[in-house]
């Protein structure tokens, strides 16, 4: 094992392996601490959604508000956390709707996925905000427009298309 690198987000090690068929492997690995993806729900048949800058593609796009797990950070908080700090609100209920792995190919990372409904502003004291590194504009539609905008290509973040999958 060997860590090359060490990131804010995720490490990444190269690791020596013997894999179940008796073979050996060097393998690269994406440590990840594990994230939340919320399906913030206003009222039944809506959904919030983000359009936030993401520097990798060096665009925009509409997705579901998620975010990455502090080390150690129990998922349904970190899932409150975030959607106060992305879309401005406080979950009354938070229902989780299920877990995948998104990348397991070269990445350890899995998102839990939570329903949050009874949204309501936060407290006068809050002092949730958005990352630094976050341009985030949080806009509200109904559940088949977004299915829409998938078909359409307007939606292209795969967290969006299966979180709306396991919402049903």
């Amino acid at each position: 094992h060997r860590e090359v690198y060490r990131g804010r987000i995720f490490t990444l090690s190269v690791d020596r392996v013997t894999l179940p068929s008796g073979h050996t492997a060097t393998m690269e690995v994406v440590r990840h601490p594990g994230s939340v993806v919320l399906l913030p729900m206003p009222a039944p048949g809506r959904l919030i959604l983000i359009r936030q800058y993401r520097y990798s593609i060096d665009r925009f796009i509409w997705e579901l508000p998620a975010g990455s797990l502090k080390p150690g950070e129990d998922p349904r908080l970190g899932a409150a956390r975030e959607c106060e700090e992305e879309v401005g609100l406080v979950p009354g209920t938070l229902d989780e709707i299920g877990e995948l792995f998104p990348t397991p190919g070269f990445c350890d990372e899995w998102m839990k996925f939570y329903r949050c409904t009874g949204l309501t502003p936060p407290p006068p004291d809050s002092t949730a905000a958005q990352d630094e590194d976050e341009v985030i504009e949080p806009a509200t539609f109904d559940v088949d427009e977004v299915r829409r905008m998938i078909k359409a290509g307007d939606i292209v973040d795969m967290k969006t298309v299966a979180g709306l999958a396991l919402r049903g």
